[in-house]
């Protein structure tokens, strides 16, 4: 399973940006798929996810601003993001996960920076 991720750069406070990540490869049974973020000197965190039947979940502190999707018949998640703010620049990875023969398997995208100027 590969992953490839789109979008991100520079937006001012405020503003709107959006990713996507394809997903290829053995993707039939792929489960859930969303987005990492890490800024500098923090740890990886959960932004959103999405499964396979639509459920989502989100950060507490992106609720409301950002909005996750994904396009099952063509294997890529969306995140688009609203009312930026500086706190949300951070390298943001792609995430899907399979599940096979009783494991789960993650997968991870290349990252790409978003960063939020005030």
């Amino acid at each position: 399973v590969q992953l490839q991720a789109c979008g991100g750069g520079l937006v001012q406070a405020g503003g709107s940006l959006g990713l996507s990540c394809a997903v290829s490869g053995s993707t039939v049974n792929i489960k859930n798929m969303g987005w990492y973020r890490q800024a500098p000197g923090k740890e990886r965190e959960l932004v959103a996810l999405v499964n396979n039947g639509g459920s989502t979940n989100y950060l507490d502190n992106v609720k409301g601003r950002f909005t996750i999707s994904r396009d099952n018949a063509k294997n890529v998640v969306y995140l688009q993001m609203n009312s930026l703010e500086p706190e949300d620049t951070a390298v943001y990875f792609c995430y899907a996960d399979d599940y096979v023969l009783g494991t789960t398997f993650s997968y991870w995208g290349q990252g790409t920076l978003v960063t939020v100027s005030s």
